[in-house]
């Protein structure tokens, strides 16, 4: 690994029952020196809260989350939210901004799905007018805020925004307009491919893909047994593009999966999920997950990160597993 490139761990919530669950393991994170911590939201846990709280209760690993989305939360608030967690991290924090899913958007948010590349882009810019302090002024497409600003001291450092991006377009604008682009369940050629459409928006922006921090999210297992980590991968991967959300299943599809990606998906709508599995092909597993022993899964991890564009590889885990099995994952992939 790149003395370069860092490994971040993203927190798997929704496998706790209470808060002090993903806290220790972010102090743990800590202890092993990984770079930054970071987690999702659906329909658990306000993730900004308890981003809060592990800001708290660690002292100098990075804070970041994986989309909060502005069908969620207004941009203005969003913005405060990069402002409080500033203060409360001492700076440790990355915003991280994404359309998440039309699911979410309309079956828990009760909004209609619309626009989300200009929703993100009009987000990323009221973000960083509200983190200046200054008074907010914005005449958009969708968000037109005008008249009030930021009632507490804005951060020394604002908080840089990322955008949590997978297809063409969006990564595009990610590499035009955001500080960092966060990717996963590309497979490793797409992923290749689609470091194209960053380069694009980065020149569109006049500026270099260096300006931006590649972090791409890899779900990971690391035991002795290869064979049951490997198990644990397969089954997450074929939900994924069972159910995971139609973005996922066409970033597989777009790399040179289609059918696999459409067999997997048939075949689990028709209740055998067992063979849904089974029809995951040992060769995308390896494109999207670093799943088996030790030394296999560090080869996978460092495949992405020998490429020059990668500035950092974040560790997620598959359902399934449980505690002890993703702190010995842990300790195998450190830093």
């Amino acid at each position: 690994m790149s003395s370069q490139t860092s490994r971040d761990v993203v927190l798997p919530f929704g496998q706790y029952d209470d808060v002090s669950g993903p806290v220790e393991l972010a102090q743990y994170a800590e202890d092993l020196d990984y770079g930054f911590v970071t987690t999702g939201e659906t329909t658990g846990w306000n993730v900004p809260m308890i981003l809060g709280a592990i800001a708290r209760e660690t002292d100098e690993i990075g804070i970041t989350n994986d989309v909060i989305s502005p069908y969620s939360r207004s941009p203005s608030l969003i913005g405060q939210t990069a402002v409080t967690m500033q203060e409360l991290s001492g700076g440790r924090y990355r915003l991280r901004i994404g359309a998440s899913s039309p699911a979410l958007a309309e079956q828990w948010h009760g909004l209609e799905f619309d626009r989300p590349l200009r929703r993100i882009r009009e987000a990323v810019e009221i973000v960083r007018q509200v983190q200046s302090g200054e008074r907010l002024e914005y005449d958009g497409d969708i968000y037109t805020p005008d008249g009030l600003a930021l009632s507490c001291e804005p951060p020394d450092e604002p908080a840089p925004v990322d955008v949590a991006a997978l297809g063409p377009k969006s990564t595009e604008m990610a590499g035009r307009f955001a500080d960092g682009w966060v990717p996963q369940l590309i497979p490793y050629d797409g992923f290749i491919d689609r470091l194209d459409d960053l380069e694009r928006g980065a020149e569109l922006g006049d500026r270099s893909v260096d300006d931006i921090r590649v972090a791409y999210t890899i779900r990971c297992c690391a035991l002795d047994d290869g064979e049951t980590a490997r198990d644990y991968a397969r089954s997450q991967v074929a939900f994924m593009i069972a159910l995971y959300g139609p973005f996922y299943r066409q970033a597989i599809a777009d790399a040179g999966w289609e059918d696999v990606a459409e067999t997997v998906r048939e075949t689990w709508l028709d209740g055998d999920k067992a063979e849904a599995i089974a029809a995951v092909p040992d060769e995308l597993l390896d494109q999207v997950a670093a799943a088996g022993t030790p030394e296999r899964a560090n080869e996978l991890i460092e495949r992405f990160e020998a490429i020059d564009a990668v500035d950092a590889v974040q560790i997620g885990f598959f359902d399934g597993m449980d505690e002890d099995e993703r702190r010995r994952t842990l300790d195998a992939l450190a830093p």
